[in-house]
């Protein structure tokens, strides 16, 4: 059974929401927050598997608080479910950890589906939303593939492809997970990880999370 927190400032969308989730076989909501500050109460004593939680809400946000619950600990999937596709906030919510970004005007299946894909471990991502993050990748600087003797063509000693630890590192912030997620994971300390995630960025060229995340994606990490 697939636990989900609901944090929306609307009593009809939360309701709409209970109605979809409760109706499933497969999930079941086990808490409500009306803003961010009520779900940074709820969300950890709760430990649900994924929190569909809303952008602009009254006091602390959804960005703010996805941030917040991710590193505090939390092992909830972060699925944000907003009005908003625009590139900042896209941005933004990945970047604080959100494994997902769906949008309201979604069909219920989508939504439904998206919770179950956040449940296990894949991130659901509106199409409207991977469009935001075009810029990104466009800008994200190509990197050569090295040859056989470890220097890229055309480029610099150290761009390699990512081996080894890194590489276990890469596929799991490529998922969306926090450096202390990430640790606990592949049993290795979490300020390893922050060091493994700052050689990342040198190797493959990119200055974020959310552009590294992509990076991994498009090199089938």
């Amino acid at each position: 059974m697939i636990t989900v927190v609901v944090v929306d400032d609307h009593p009809l969308v939360r309701a709409g929401l209970r109605a979809l989730l409760d109706g499933a076989d497969d999930v079941r909501v086990v808490g409500e927050a009306a803003d961010g500050e009520a779900a940074l109460r709820l969300v950890p004593p709760l430990a649900p598997d994924v929190v569909l939680m809303d952008v602009s809400m009254p006091g602390i946000g959804g960005v703010e608080a996805t941030r917040r619950l991710i590193d505090g600990g939390s092992s909830a999937r972060v699925v944000v479910l907003t009005s908003f596709p625009d590139a900042v906030t896209v941005h933004g919510a990945l970047a604080a950890g959100a494994t997902g970004y769906l949008l309201k005007d979604a069909d219920p299946a989508t939504v439904l589906d998206g919770v179950r894909s956040a449940a296990r471990g894949d991130a659901p991502l509106d199409p409207r939303a991977a469009r935001a993050l075009l810029p990104t990748r466009a800008a994200t600087p190509a990197v050569p593939v090295a040859d056989p003797g470890g220097r890229g063509e055309g480029g610099p000693p150290d761009a390699r492809v990512v081996v080894g630890r890194e590489a276990d590192v890469l596929r799991l912030l490529g998922r969306g997970l926090s450096n202390r997620q990430i640790g606990h994971e592949l049993g290795i300390a979490e300020r390893t990880v922050k060091a493994h995630v700052g050689s990342i960025f040198r190797r493959v060229g990119v200055a974020d999370r959310t552009s590294a995340a992509l990076w991994a994606r498009d090199h089938g990490y």
